[in-house]
């Protein structure tokens, strides 16, 4: 069987976990907290480690035929149990003894992460925030919030790709401007056009890219963005306690999105250059990328699940700044109900312009 690791309290035995409120290790039991880098010893031995043999992988290349089927049988150090974990799971809870476990093959090696941001907000909060989603949505069926189960709330170190690159655009645009005035009975207007160029080199650094397939790109994207400059060297002690994934995306993989959110900030932030006409409409664009270059990193994100009248609705939490998003239903009586006075007030503006014009 494959091996895990646990960190154990050297006082009285108790499995310690990451404490986001303290950024400290912790006991439960004896309350006894340790600083993270305390434990680097067990990270080092990892990058002598080889990755477990179900999940051998050498970065950018393909997928070994099976191995995305391929599942792992792990022992729990403190029961005994059997953890069986598919081929992404990092880190997770025995579903014997509910103590947190790394699985240390799945970040040994070339797959160990060169970043993380460790996790600064806890449960309670994200339990906060959800709450505080719900409130003042008035489209929001009313018996939601009451009568809403929250199924699950699980923090988990996503897997992220942080990409470096260098953006040659050039762009062009037709603008217009126009005056009118009048002569006599004749009203004239001018119309005139210009060819507007822009071109230049911008740089990006640590554009965010999820490595894992099981997260929905658009919720990870909205709960952007994270303070990089905490990010500091990848150590499994950080993910005791947590759910962590290893990538099944590769960088490799990755690049069509990196282009598409480099293309468009390229074009944003030209456009943007652009002003002092009437119209103005993007005619072509030029943007080639070079110099990029990938790390690997781990970032924290609270995922929680609710479900109402059988169906199930997502919602996230970035983990370091508690910036929260998610999808809730709309209410049929609530949509009609407020359907029903913005029509009313925009009739009673409209007949009161109307009565307006005709004392006029």
């Amino acid at each position: 069987m494959a091996q895990s690791m646990e960190y154990k309290c050297p006082c009285c035995g108790g499995i310690i976990e990451f404490d986001s409120g303290l950024q400290q290790m912790k006991c439960p039991y004896c309350e006894t907290t340790f600083d993270p880098e305390a434990l680097a010893a067990m990270d080092e031995a990892l990058g002598s480690q080889k990755p477990d043999e179900l999940f051998t992988h050498t970065p950018d290349s393909e997928w070994a035929q099976g191995e995305t089927d391929a599942m792992g049988v792990y022992t729990c150090r403190t029961c005994g149990g059997e953890i069986i974990a598919d081929d992404t799971t990092g880190a997770t809870h025995c579903p014997y003894c509910g103590n947190p476990v790394v699985l240390t093959g799945r970040f040994s090696g070339d797959l160990k992460p060169d970043y993380v941001i460790p996790f600064k907000l806890d449960k309670e909060r994200a339990k906060a925030e959800l709450k505080k989603f719900m409130s003042g949505k008035k489209l929001l069926p009313k018996l939601f919030s009451t009568d809403s189960h929250l199924d699950e709330i699980k923090g988990v170190y996503v897997p992220f790709w942080l990409f470096d690159a260098d953006a040659q655009a050039r762009i062009n645009y037709h603008g217009t401007r126009s005056r009118s005035w009048r002569t006599g009975n004749t009203e004239y207007t001018e119309t005139q056009h210009f060819h507007i160029a822009r071109a230049g080199r911008m740089g990006f650094a640590r554009i965010p890219v999820d490595g894992a397939s099981k997260v929905p790109d658009d919720m990870m994207e909205s709960i952007e963005p994270f303070d990089y400059s905490a990010a500091i060297p990848f150590k499994t002690a950080y993910l005791s306690g947590y759910m962590a994934d290893r990538y099944d995306v590769t960088a490799e993989d990755s690049l069509d999105r990196v282009n598409a959110r480099v293309t468009k900030s390229v074009q944003d932030m030209f456009r943007s250059t652009v002003s002092g006409y009437v119209t103005v409409t993007q005619e072509s664009a030029s943007v080639q990328l070079s110099n990029r270059t990938a790390k690997y990193a781990m970032l924290p994100v609270w995922l929680l699940t609710t479900s109402y009248q059988g169906k199930q609705y997502q919602f996230a939490m970035n983990g370091q700044t508690g910036k929260f998003v998610g999808t809730m239903p709309v209410g049929k009586k609530e949509y009609w109900t407020w359907q029903m006075i913005y029509t009313a007030i925009f009739g009673a503006a409209a007949w009161a312009i109307m009565l307006l014009l005709k004392l006029l």
